[in-house]
């Protein structure tokens, strides 16, 4: 990989000497030479790490930011198939590890420990061992491990640096796994079947493409596996689907070849039924049963999407979550004749949704969360219908009864549409109206990343942050954002960003015009990671002077250098989203907040993770250099062994700190 020098920086600066007569994408589009290559730690030199690593924090600063990231609720966990244990990943040592609890809300065991993050992926079907991932230092390319469900040391399955190797199904045989791999080409996964007993892999799939395991069909008779669905992205969204036929060792094509179409697919009652979710049909995602090449609808249809589905291995129940304007509600029915099925019910909850059902199909996890409390778990024994809570959320120090819950509202944008935004008021920013002496309480606006997420409300401890420091916190849901029909999230598809960019700009007009106490206008921050950190540096340049300070978090500040040197296996996603770094170079460069970078005069800061490889770490040192020829101010931090966002509880601090004490030196004073 080529490193980031001084020489290839001047490539940089010498974008914006090029003649004004041109259009400012026109201008960039005459470097030829890329500004950077490569991403990960070695393509940064240890001068450039140094210069731009993190500073420490007064205790003042951190120690709020400490407490209120002690609340917290441990990951939703495996049940073991008699239901007397479960295993759940859990952050509370400052890194995800494995915690084991023997029975509902016992005192948890860790299991796993380390440095690195470390996660659980499955279980064998005798509930003796665990199939764990881990990570290194941020890079999202994890390893798979085995360890019994009594403890003890790991066994690697495999873990190669560079490659991102995942667990994609458990076989009922008690020894076969299958899991996936980029080990033979960067930009590709290949399935491979390995066996616990004799540690050999077998490869079972070739060829290019991203491709998994959707689901495995199980012959209730035999026991054995008897089909295969073999998923394929072709797109952001976009998926093809294959299946493979044990019996006559045949693969056809199922579904969504030639299509660009998004699916999602599992097995149903039988092994020629099968349950797609797709908004094929309408403008919303809708659960349908697919026999003979017919669709037939199983939800009903209803203006929100059916976000997600699983049926139990026994094929006797399928569960789905609808999204309703960003709140999650649990449905239940027979994987038969699609009846409903009666599920617990829970008083006040934002969110309820499932999470794992053991093999017998006897136990199902349920998270619980409202604006007030961290997510609760719970195990549903089908058998008995009872419900019982196993995990116990941590609140220390903190009355989280005092948390503000988000309020649904909405802003015009330039063309009349009507863009949602969840918002978190404090009680002196909503009563301060009546004093004649008052000023508008600051606001900062959040965009989420993506762009095909969505901010929800529920509990919200970063919300809370901002709010206990005297901010407003503000998050919308712009054009390009799931959760509002078909329409809505490819709204900004490729060259489309164009027009609909401005949705970002006119959040800040609307609180300018309409927040104002006493006639004066409420100062106005802007952030975001991933996307939300590139919406973050184009509010900051191509739309300067709407916000007044902002803070980006792993965001792309050129979309071109992005998506030449963002990690193989994400470029082919990425592209179906953006657009094509050669067929769409111009549209690219337009939308670029590089391209508008000497428009940039309120203050910025810039932090990214040096292993990111989803968004190279190039992208925030380039934006940065620019800023610091300008004498624009600006500054950048640059954690060394983080990846896209912070995992580490220390560097989590840090990273809050810095963006809640930049807002608050240019916001509130």
């Amino acid at each position: 990989m080529k490193k980031l020098t001084a020489k290839s920086l001047s490539l940089i600066l010498s974008m914006v000497a090029i003649a004004t007569s041109q259009a400012p994408w026109e201008a960039i589009a005459q470097s030829s030479n890329p500004t950077y290559q490569g991403l990960g730690r070695d393509s940064l030199d240890a001068e450039t790490l140094k210069r731009y690593a993190p500073p420490a924090l007064p205790a003042n600063v951190t120690r709020p930011i400490e407490a209120i990231l002690d609340v917290r609720s441990p990951g939703m966990g495996m049940v073991t198939p008699d239901g007397k244990q479960m295993f759940f990943s859990w952050g509370v040592t400052g890194t995800s590890q494995v915690w084991r609890l023997d029975g509902a809300q016992r005192f948890p065991v860790q299991v796993t420990g380390g440095q690195d993050a470390t996660t659980i992926a499955g279980m064998t079907v005798d509930g003796k061992y665990l199939l764990l991932s881990r990570d290194r230092q941020g890079e999202e390319n994890p390893g798979l491990y085995l360890q019994s469900t009594k403890g003890g040391e790991l066994e690697v399955i495999q873990h190669i640096k560079g490659v991102r190797t995942a667990l994609q199904y458990v076989d009922n045989d008690g020894r076969t796994i299958y899991f996936s791999a980029n080990d033979i080409k960067p930009d590709a996964n290949i399935i491979y079947r390995y066996d616990l007993q004799t540690k050999q892999k077998v490869q079972i799939s070739g060829g290019d493409g991203l491709w998994w395991i959707a689901d495995v069909f199980v012959n209730p008779d035999t026991g054995k596996r008897q089909k295969f669905l073999f998923g394929k992205a072709t797109g952001s969204l976009a998926r093809e689907y294959y299946e493979y036929d044990v019996s006559t060792r045949t693969t056809k094509p199922l579904i969504g070849q030639g299509e660009q179409q998004e699916y999602s697919i599992q097995y149903g009652k039988t092994a020629d039924e099968y349950l797609v979710l797709t908004p094929k049909f309408g403008e919303f995602r809708r659960l349908y049963r697919y026999q003979n090449q017919q669709f037939t609808p199983i939800t009903p249809e209803i203006a929100a999407d059916v976000d997600s589905f699983d049926i139990d291995d026994q094929r006797q129940r399928i569960l789905y979550a609808i999204n309703d304007g960003g709140y999650t509600r649990l449905q239940a029915i027979a994987a038969n004749d699609f009846s409903a099925i009666k599920l617990p019910e829970f008083a006040n909850a934002d969110h309820v949704y499932a999470g794992s059902t053991t093999r017998n199909g006897r136990f199902t996890t349920i998270g619980v969360e409202s604006a007030k409390a961290p997510r609760l778990s719970y195990v549903y024994d089908w058998q008995t219908q009872k419900l019982t809570q196993w995990v116990l959320p941590s609140t220390p120090e903190i009355d989280t009864s005092r948390f503000v819950a988000a309020e649904l509202e909405s802003y015009k944008a330039k063309d009349g549409t009507d863009i949602p935004m969840f918002v978190y008021r404090s009680p002196a920013c909503t009563n301060n109206s009546q004093n004649p002496l008052a000023k508008p309480c600051p606001v900062v606006v959040h965009f989420h990343g993506g762009p095909e997420g969505q901010s929800v409300p529920g509990f919200n401890r970063y919300a809370q942050l901002f709010v206990n420091a005297g901010f407003v916190f503000v998050e919308p849901n712009v054009r390009g954002s799931d959760g509002y029909g078909k329409t809505w999230l490819n709204a900004d598809n490729g060259r489309d960003r164009l027009k609909v960019i401005g949705d970002i700009e006119d959040a800040a007009l609307h609180i300018r015009r309409n927040w104002q106490v006493n006639g004066i206008e409420p100062k106005v921050g802007v952030t975001g990671g991933s996307y939300g950190g590139y919406a973050t540096l184009i509010a900051m340049s191509k739309f300067a002077g709407s916000y007044d300070a902002g803070v980006s978090n792993v965001g792309m500040s050129n979309l071109v250098t992005f998506l030449n040197n963002t990690a193989p296996y994400r470029r082919i996603l990425r592209i179906s989203e953006y657009g094509d770094p050669v067929k769409d170079r111009q549209a690219l460069l337009e939308l670029s907040p590089i391209t508008y970078s000497d428009r940039i005069k309120a203050p910025l800061l810039i932090i990214q993770g040096a292993n990111d490889p989803r968004v190279p770490v190039g992208e925030a040192v380039q934006m940065q250099k620019l800023l610091e020829q300008k004498n624009i101010p600006s500054q950048l931090v640059i954690f060394a062994d983080e990846g896209h966002g912070s995992s580490k509880r220390s560097n989590q601090v840090l990273q809050i700190g810095y963006t809640l004490d930049f807002f608050k030196k240019h916001l509130l004073n």
